[in-house]
Order: C-alpha cells, then sequence, then structure tokens
C-alpha cells in the first residue's frame, strides 16, 4: 500500500512504499539522493553502493521521472536535518526502485514560483505548470474555500441545486457564447452570462434557499481578473430582504477568513455599507480600497456598496444603428431587479431618478460580487424592458417563460453572487486570476494547451447547418 510523503515522519523504522516524482538528484560520491515529490510534499531519498543493481538504476533517473520506491523510515544523521521541511528529519534509505515513466527535460523551471517565465509558454505546458507548489497551494486553497461555503450554507437550510449549461440567449449584459443545435437548424443554444432566471424559477418554485457553484460565460474582452468563463457562489432566498442577504453574505466570508486565513486582519466588521453616490463623490469609484495601508496584503476591506441608480444611458455604437448619438436606457445591475420608487414612478421620463434595490460587494479595490433584491412582478418588469427599448413583442419572445411563470404566486426574493476566483486571487496575494484557475484562457480568450478555439470539420459544420463566409481580403 502507498505511503504518503506526509505521513512518513511518523513511520520511523517501518518499511514503506513512496510514489511521485523526482524532484531533485544530487550524486554525493557513491551515494545517490533524490528529493521524491507527492501532492503532500517532499522527502529524501538514498541509494546507496550495497545494492550495485539498485544504484545502477537510480543513476538513471532524472528530473520529473516517475517512480515506485520501496525503504524504509530513518532518522537522518546528526546535523544533515532540513528544518525547513516537515520532512526534513527524516530520508528513505531505498530497497527496491521501479521506473514508472521517464520525462523529457521540462520546457521551463518548475521549483521557481513561476513569474519570471513567459505566460503564454506557462500556459501551453499548463500540465507542468501546475506541479509548481504555488499554483498547488492555489488549488488547494480554491478547494478549502468553496467546501466552507457549501458546509456554511447547508448549516443555514440552503439545497445546491445545478441549472443548465446549455440555455437561451437573452439580452442580459454581455455577449453570449452561443451552441447551434444539431436537431433544430438554425436554432441556438446560449451558455449562460449567470444563473439569473434558473434561480429566480426555483424561488417560484417553492426552494426558497438555493446555492450554487456556479460556471458563467461571458464572451467579453478579457483582463487581469476576468476570463471568458468564471465561477461564482450563487445564491438566492425568498422572503429576505437586503440586509438579510448581505448579513449573511458578511458572516460567512468572516469565517473563511477566520478559519483559513487566521493571520489576515479584517480592517473593519461589520462591513461598512456605503451609498454609490457617497462612493462615487469621495472615491471616484464603486469599487473603493478602503484599506488603512495600502501596502499591507494582510489587511482586507470589505465593503458593500448599496443604492445604486436603476437605469444608466448607454450610447448606440454607431456601426449597429441607423443614427450616431443616439443611445438608450439600459440596467445597471441587470433588468430583474427591483426598483425602490413607487409604480407610479416607474416610466422612461423618470429613468434617470429611479434608484434600484442593488448592491455590490468590494474587497480591495476590486469588485468581488453583487446582487439584488428581484422585481417579481411581471406587470412591473416587463415595464422594466420597454424602459430598455424592448418591444413588447420582443419581450414576450425573450423572456414570455418567466413572465408566466410569475403569475403563478411568485414570493419576493433576492440574492447576490459572489466571485470566486477574484476571491482567492485577493486571499493569495496573486496578480490575476489566471494564477488560481486551473486552465484559465489567455488575455484574448485562447487555450493554447489545447489549441482552442479551432476549426470544425466540414462534416460538423454540415451537420449543424453552417456555412463558413471567409472573409475577402482587401
Amino acid at each position: 500500500m502507498r505511503t504518503l510523503t506526509k505521513d512518513t515522519p511518523n513511520k520511523i523504522g517501518e518499511q514503506v512504499t513512496l510514489m511521485g516524482w523526482v524532484n531533485v538528484r544530487r550524486d554525493h560520491g557513491k551515494l545517490i539522493f533524490i528529493d521524491l515529490r507527492d501532492r503532500w510534499g517532499i522527502i529524501q531519498v538514498v541509494f546507496n553502493p550495497k545494492n550495485k543493481e539498485l544504484l545502477a538504476l537510480a543513476d538513471k533517473l532524472r528530473p520529473e521521472w516517475v517512480v515506485r520506491i520501496e525503504g524504509i523510515v530513518k532518522e537522518r544523521p546528526s546535523g544533515m536535518q532540513n528544518s525547513e521541511l516537515p520532512t526534513g528529519n527524516i530520508e528513505i534509505e531505498a530497497a527496491k526502485l521501479e521506473i514508472l515513466a521517464e520525462a523529457k527535460t521540462p520546457p521551463f523551471d518548475i521549483a521557481s514560483d513561476g513569474h519570471e517565465i513567459g505566460e503564454d509558454n506557462r500556459l501551453k505546458y499548463r500540465y507542468l505548470d501546475l506541479r509548481r507548489p504555488r499554483l498547488l497551494k492555489n488549488l488547494s486553497a480554491r478547494d478549502k474555500i468553496i467546501s466552507f461555503m457549501r458546509d456554511y450554507l447547508h448549516k443555514k437550510d440552503f439545497i445546491e441545486i445545478e441549472t443548465p449549461i446549455l440555455t437561451k440567449s437573452t439580452p442580459e449584459g454581455a455577449r453570449d457564447y452561443v451552441v447551434p443545435s444539431r436537431l433544430h437548424a438554425g436554432s441556438f443554444y446560449a451558455l449562460p452570462q449567470s444563473p439569473q432566471q434558473y434561480k429566480q424559477l426555483l424561488m417560484v418554485a417553492g426552494v426558497e434557499r438555493y446555492f450554487q457553484i456556479a460556471r458563467c460565460f461571458r464572451d467579453e474582452d478579457t483582463r487581469g481578473d476576468r476570463q471568458p468563463e468564471f465561477t461564482q457562489l450563487d445564491l438566492e432566498m425568498s422572503f429576505a430582504e437586503e440586509e438579510e442577504i448581505l448579513g449573511l453574505t458578511e458572516e460567512l466570508y468572516i469565517g473563511i477568513v477566520e478559519t483559513l486565513y487566521p493571520d489576515k486582519k479584517i480592517s473593519q466588521k461589520p462591513f461598512p455599507r456605503i451609498s454609490y453616490k457617497d462612493a462615487m463623490e469621495k472615491y471616484g469609484t464603486d469599487k473603493p480600497d478602503l484599506r488603512k495601508n495600502k501596502d499591507d496584503k494582510n489587511e482586507l476591506a470589505f465593503a458593500f456598496i448599496v443604492d445604486f441608480p436603476m437605469f444608466e444611458w448607454k450610447k448606440t455604437d454607431p456601426s449597429t444603428s441607423s443614427g450616431q448619438g443616439k443611445g438608450r436606457w439600459d440596467a445597471v445591475h441587470h433588468p430583474f431587479t427591483k426598483i425602490k420608487n413607487s409604480r407610479e414612478e416607474i416610466s422612461e421620463k423618470n429613468a434617470e431618478k429611479l434608484s434600484a434595490l442593488q448592491y455590490d460587494f468590494v474587497l480591495n479595490g476590486y469588485e468581488i460580487g453583487g446582487g439584488s433584491i428581484r422585481e417579481h412582478d411581471p406587470e412591473i418588469l416587463e415595464k422594466v424592458f420597454e424602459i430598455m427599448g424592448n418591444k413588447k413583442e420582443d419581450i414576450r419572445r425573450q423572456f414570455g417563460h418567466l413572465l408566466e411563470a410569475f403569475k403563478y404566486g411568485v414570493p419576493p426574493h433576492g440574492g447576490i453572487a459572489p466571485g470566486i476566483d477574484r476571491l482567492v486571487m485577493i486571499l493569495e496575494g496573486e496578480p490575476n486570476i489566471r494564477e488560481v484557475i486551473a486552465f484559465p484562457k489567455t488575455g484574448d480568450g485562447r487555450d493554447l494547451m489545447m489549441n482552442s478555439p479551432s476549426e470544425l470539420l466540414a462534416g460538423q459544420l454540415k451537420e449543424l447547418h453552417i456555412k463558413i463566409e471567409k472573409q475577402k481580403e482587401k
């Protein structure tokens, strides 16, 4: 049975079987030493000249070869201990060696933290890049944070429910990633920008408290804290008011920090609630960095930004409209947000004056989440879409399923969706979210390891009823 490196200090004098990668090899005269690495750490293995056949096989070993080693756990000689390693007081005296896989020389050093290596090269060989301890630590931290979230919400009577990945394209802000249907020629699915409509329909269904570690997809320009696909904690509550949702979120994140990051200090509890107007006037941004010392990586300044305007004026792209300088009202958050104003005040002429029950969650100058109380009155919801410039027939075509559902006894509800990638990035002190995602895309949305996006075969295109039009050379 295999022994993990982390368990070897408790097995002095015992025979163990270890499996892993050759991290480093050192020759000391007639002795050969290797540092064997597995996911849990590193341990020193020594091959001595008593067994010439074993020593000859060990002489072939090179970094990153995969091996199986049997041997006795022994205390290291006095003065040879390594206090920097959990296994630094012991070593394995090898008795058997099996080479499970040889390895080419890696294209870059995987023992360093990797920041000095070109990112394109790291992403092309991501499976090697992930071997470095820093990235493995990031993935482990991400796992612990998600596990904490799940445990916390289950104790609060939330149900974890998966919602569809293949869904319907509806105007919600960013561009959709679309998927052609083979069985329904000319029709397309869309990948969800968020589970927004599904989680509201779950409230109609009487679930009352839902959450999901949700994958979301948005076809928008990438940057250091944004990816085409990302992960968020998505939650929704029936019969909840704004402060109840913010209070639950605050309690969860205090728990994450105090349990998993005890060395970090939250600068203010309870988290400040700052109006959008005050944030813009005082800080010039709706995601202010409230740290007292912005050079202190262990300081965490959480805050909620509240009282957002419902609509903002957006100019129409001249290339997609008949007139330049035209525009329309768009929802600051999304159209499903509840408006604070009375029903009588909700009209296009008052759009600039309408305020929303919307809130953003910020940390150290980053927006790490957003949410709102939802509009559950189908008539008002339809009016919101009209203010945004949608025709009645288009509203019914795109959102008829939701409007119909709301006629069957919908409870008041609201929620929030904090991003997991940005949170881990900040807590682990990383410069961008690509460092905390196992297989991220480049800045221009490519997967260099899988070489995607890529062209389809002619047969696939024919099956999907798609014809590619090549751009004419100018």
